[in-house]
């Protein structure tokens, strides 16, 4: 099986020398305390991650007997599993923006006012736990392999560490296709018109598709952080602070049909 979790690391020297590079040059989109919360949060991730991996690769080993195709590793089925898995993660995004259960783990990445390299490092160790795999099954029901999944899965969020900056402008005809640092802003803004947009990972084709793309405006200041309560800084209060408001507010539904659509609805700050 490739170590998955070993490929970020593995790259975290390029993502180090990045963030120091940033810092020295754009020292107003930092604070120090942010970013080493965004650190701590980040090893606590790749630690939940690895575990629970750890422990569901005999279910997805089981599931891949049952695979439609056989599909051996070339550079074309490689190349296949890329776009695929982009697709899929596009629909994990957008739900985890959509649906209250799966927002419990990703309002931790949206959950700082900076944004800078170190803002990707932002993860939950929640995203095992309410099911962020669900999306991967499919490439494994189709015939890829589970260490190649999650391997493409790994190269997928490498790519995304780039377009965490403010010091990058506009990139050319590289907008048309690719997710960009500009895309990727406008993703983490609070700001009314780009609320839920930008769900691209590496393409921003999808987006273009299912008419959730929008474009920058020059004339709008972007507000970085989320709607709401802003969790405490620290990484327990950055994990934990969303589902508190979750609880509270399914302790208020009336129901279990309330209940649900709670859940698995909108999620709404009271």
């Amino acid at each position: 099986m490739i170590p998955v979790e070993l490929i970020l690391l593995g790259l975290s020297p390029v993502f180090l020398l990045c963030v120091f590079v940033e810092f020295n040059k754009a020292r107003q989109f930092y604070n120090v305390k942010d970013s080493v919360n965004n650190a701590l949060l980040a090893l606590l991730h790749q630690g939940s991650d690895a575990l629970v991996l750890l422990l569901l690769m005999p279910l997805f080993l089981w599931l891949h007997q049952f695979s439609l195709f056989n599909i051996e590793l070339t550079a074309l089925s490689l190349f296949a599993g890329f776009i695929l898995q982009d697709f899929l993660y596009y629909w994990f995004h957008r739900a985890s923006h959509n649906i209250h259960w799966f927002w419990l783990a990703h309002v931790v990445h949206h959950s700082s006012t900076k944004m800078n390299f170190t803002t990707a490092f932002r993860q939950s160790i929640l995203y095992p736990f309410v099911g962020m795999w669900l999306f991967w099954v499919p490439m494994i029901l189709i015939g890829f392999t589970p260490s190649l999944v999650f391997a493409i899965v790994a190269i997928n969020l490498a790519y995304q560490f780039f377009v965490h900056t403010q010091t990058i402008g506009h990139l050319g005809w590289v907008e048309h296709i690719f997710n960009t640092p500009t895309h990727h802003r406008i993703h983490h803004a609070t700001n009314a018109p780009y609320i839920d947009k930008n769900y691209g990972g590496v393409l921003i084709i999808w987006d273009k598709l299912f008419g959730t793309f929008v474009r920058e405006d020059k004339t709008i200041t972007i507000k970085y952080g989320i709607v709401g309560k802003m969790p405490k800084d620290n990484p327990l209060s950055a994990n934990l602070s969303q589902l508190g408001v979750l609880v509270d507010q399914l302790q208020q539904d009336k129901g279990l049909k309330a209940k649900l659509k709670r859940l698995f609805g909108y999620p709404v700050e009271n």
